[in-house]
């Protein structure tokens, strides 16, 4: 059987999943599926960082074992970790374990060159990782990203350009947040018609990095420009790569 390659998902805390019975943690069908079909290995991480704090030592062994490393959508970081003074009332889903441990994951990917996919989220918790902030809403509706499908212009000559084949790309969002000031070492791949910033990648990065502020497991199964960018990930991932 071909090897599949390992790819790290941590896991998102559920304060309530009726089918369980209890809380639980949880990631999303289309997203394990996604990977899947890439030919990647999904594994939930359980993440734990107890009081708020991460032992990077500790992150940093359990990443080890893996190939690559998808950082998935969720609810809002807590705005104090991007030096925030105060949060907006529309900040929502806060964890401050979840906060920690993903922030940590990101830290050490990023040191160790491990292939790395962030997604909704996950890109706002590596610009984050990279001295970034995010505004804490969009506006409301009308402005927020969410339930919405729109266009997305991809730079020339940009990973996501080579991945997708194409200049525009047609995006599924849920997001009411966005990148504010860009992290050190990032460089903007991705935007939306009204400006937001849609795609992330590292400027001088050894390792293989991209980060979508849309959710391309949403229509990565009827839209193979989608799901590219899971074959791409774990591409990358693969140890003859």
């Amino acid at each position: 059987m071909t090897h599949r390659p390992l790819i790290a998902i941590p896991a998102r805390f559920s304060a309530t999943t009726s089918a369980l019975r209890y809380a639980a943690e949880v990631n999303a069908r289309a997203l394990i599926e996604a990977v899947w079909r890439a030919g990647g290995e999904p594994a939930t991480v359980h993440p734990h960082a107890p009081g708020g704090t991460a032992d990077p030592a500790e992150v940093a062994a359990r990443l080890a074992r893996f190939d690559g490393l998808l950082l998935p959508g969720g609810g809002d970081l807590a705005p104090h970790r991007y030096g925030a003074a105060d949060a907006h009332e529309a900040v929502y889903d806060v964890d401050d374990e979840q906060d920690a441990f993903d922030l940590e994951l990101a830290r050490q990917a990023l040191a160790a060159d491990l292939p790395t996919l962030a997604v909704c989220r996950g890109l706002q918790v590596v610009n984050t990782v990279l001295g970034g902030t995010l505004h804490q809403d969009m506006g409301g509706p009308g402005r927020e990203h969410r339930h919405v499908r729109h266009p997305v212009s991809l730079a020339p000559g940009s990973a996501l350009t080579r991945i997708t084949g194409a200049d525009k790309t047609e995006a599924s969002c849920y997001h009411h947040q966005h990148v504010d000031r860009l992290g050190e070492g990032l460089t903007v791949t991705a935007r939306a018609a009204d400006g937001t910033i849609e795609g992330l990648e590292l400027t001088h990065g050894r390792g293989w990095f991209l980060a979508v502020q849309w959710h391309p497991e949403d229509t990565a199964h009827e839209d193979p420009a989608q799901q590219r960018v899971f074959d791409a990930l774990v591409r990358a991932a693969h140890p003859t790569h």
